[in-house]
């Protein structure tokens, strides 16, 4: 398939599709760069630089850079990741919103209304309390109720720009949206990042050895997450002899892959933008109190990392009961003459799935709170504050996640494309096709 990425912009369709996503990445980065209104973006770069133990690290990591410019793209994407968090939260437990769900895409376009809505109030409510702040720690070039609703305004028409660029490129580009914007975000960071951690070898600031090491176990941590997210637990399924094409078909095991990380990168994004907005919101108080309690929720605290821990393991057999339902998928396999070896169709395949399911997720959720901890503390040890955010385990894992789910978008809608200039040019040379295909022009699978 590797060759295959070269006939990329050869297919009028993939090429849109790509070339929509850059454009769309390039019009977020441009935004970045769009200070606010209002502030002293100078002192705030110079309070930015001597605060690396405070949330803005982690912020900035989620904002692509945008808060050290303090961009109107300051919120970046969090506004929308928590209350979709909600959204799914409450969902299974109001009887309205699971009556949506089940509606289908008429429901779904409710709910994702709803999720808008929520986005906006919560993106008011931010940027209120940071403007507040701004003002409390004297960024604000003026204060008072009109320095307030200026950069309420400004910040929350940038976070909901977001919001919109992220749901196109997941409509007409390639990939999930929103995790293509705080992918973006991130790369665009590392080169520099990189650069500084090099130069801080360089001036005796950093042991140059610690530097070697530093990346060394940067290469382990992809290459290990790479093979966990190609690893997974393949199921026997078994279906009966049928008549397809008007021949019988012999009796098939085809096999179902369940992975081993199936909730991928969101749970450590939840878990990230969760804490982000805790921290955010005690990090901005004008009282000390409050700002003592933020630091709790900051890395490198004994509390932030049982706090992370918990939110990614919560929200990994969370996620992975919203996307995959053992009922349905047993009750599908019923429906199509298909049973696991050993297994009685129905409830009993259900709870199989269960079993599976929980073991899966289980290890996956320590995977992941692994992956996300410990390259961060390792790096929090050796002195590399800004290379933990840009290249520690949160990072990582959404960098070569994202990477992986849009490959793998884009190798299918290769694959889809070679079949059917196949299936063209078998019908255009009238050749004999094999039982269960379609000898049209647009010929496709017919057997399913």
């Amino acid at each position: 398939m590797v060759a295959e990425y070269g006939n990329i912009f050869k297919i009028p369709e993939l090429k849109r599709k790509v070339l929509f996503t850059l454009g769309m990445l390039m019009v977020y980065r441009l935004g970045v760069f769009v200070a606010t209104p209002g502030i002293d973006v100078e002192q705030l770069r110079r309070m930015f630089d001597t605060s690396s133990g405070t949330f803005f690290g982690l912020f900035n990591m989620f904002s692509g850079g945008a808060l050290e410019n303090f961009s109107i793209f300051t919120l970046g994407i969090a506004p929308y990741i928590s209350v979709s968090i909600l959204i799914q939260l409450l969902t299974p437990t109001i009887p309205a919103l699971e009556a949506l769900r089940k509606e289908g895409e008429a429901g779904k376009r409710i709910l994702t209304r709803y999720t808008r809505y929520g986005t906006i109030l919560l993106a008011l409510f931010q940027s209120f309390w940071i403007a507040r702040g701004l003002e409390s720690q004297g960024l604000a070039l003026y204060t008072g109720w009109q320095f307030r609703i200026t950069t309420m305004v400004t910040l929350t028409a940038g976070a909901a720009f977001i919001m919109w660029l992220g749901e196109q490129i997941t409509e007409r580009g390639i990939g999930n949206g929103i995790s293509i914007v705080i992918f973006s975000g991130i790369v665009a960071r590392m080169p520099g990042v990189l650069a500084s951690t090099i130069g801080l070898a360089r001036s005796g600031e950093i042991n140059p050895a610690a530097v070697l090491l530093i990346l060394a176990f940067a290469v382990c941590t992809v290459l290990g997450i790479v093979f966990v997210e190609r690893s997974s637990r393949k199921i026997p399924v078994q279906y009966p002899k049928r008549v397809v094409g008007g021949r019988l078909a012999p009796q098939q095991t085809q096999y179902m892959p369940l992975k081993i990380n199936m909730a991928g990168v969101i749970p450590p994004i939840f878990a990230s933008a969760f804490l982000t907005l805790v921290s955010s919101i005690f990090s901005f108080s004008a009282t000390e109190s409050w700002r003592e309690i933020g630091a709790y929720f900051l890395p490198g605290s004994w509390a932030y990392l049982l706090i992370f821990a918990t939110l990614i393991i919560i929200f990994s057999f969370f996620y992975t009961a919203v996307i995959f339902n053992p009922i349905e998928v047993s009750e599908q396999l019923k429906k199509n003459g298909g049973s696991i070896p050993t297994v009685r169709p129905g409830k009993e395949t259900a709870d199989y799935f269960y079993g599976v399911l929980s073991r899966l997720t289980f290890w996956g959720a320590i995977y992941i709170t692994l992956v996300c901890l410990a390259p961060q503390e390792f790096y929090l040890n050796v002195g590399a504050t800004y290379f933990s955010y840009v290249f520690g385990g949160t990072a990582i894992l959404i960098v070569v996640g994202v990477t992986l789910d849009t490959a793998s978008q884009i190798e299918s809608l290769l694959v889809a494309r070679n079949y059917e200039d196949f299936m063209n040019q078998t019908a255009k040379a009238g050749a004999k096709l094999p039982p269960g295909f379609s000898g049209t022009a647009k010929g496709r699978l017919a057997r399913k």
